[in-house]
């Protein structure tokens, strides 16, 4: 198995992000568009983390920080490529930027239904709080 590379996704890479999660995202979000990821990436350049495995796109995690909270959005992993440590290793790197940024606990959107995404996030260590619930309000039509 080749060497793993963790990078910052750039504009040239928005296509091929959004294809991915396609197939290795469940779900999908409100912002899964061209100009929704390109602003993402414009505003903080750093935010939306690649696995790259052999040439290929293998896995994606978006690690947000508005200044006071760490976010975890859409950590998927190729379904060919799973449980070989590519979430870990995106976790490990979201987790390494949100110390580095100031962060002091990292929160992640993770879907109810998702049974498999639930083992993961416990495997890195995090936990549901149930006392929380997000309420949400489009913006757009």
């Amino acid at each position: 198995m080749s060497d793993l590379h963790i990078r910052a996704a750039t504009a040239d890479d928005l296509g091929a992000v959004l294809a991915f999660w396609t197939t290795a995202a469940e779900g999908t979000s409100i912002s899964d568009d061209r100009d929704g990821v390109a602003r993402l990436i414009a505003r903080d350049p750093e935010s939306l983390l690649l696995a790259v495995r052999d040439g290929e796109l293998a896995g994606t995690v978006i690690a947000g920080f508005d200044g006071w909270r760490c976010h975890l959005y859409r950590l998927a992993v190729h379904p060919d490529r799973r449980r070989q440590g590519i979430g870990s290793a995106l976790l490990a790197a979201a987790e390494e930027r949100f110390v580095r940024l100031g962060g002091k606990r990292g929160d992640a959107m993770v879907l109810t239904r998702n049974e498999n995404a639930h083992h993961a996030w416990r495997a890195a260590g995090y936990a549901p709080e149930e006392r929380w619930r997000r309420w949400v309000k489009p913006l757009t039509d």
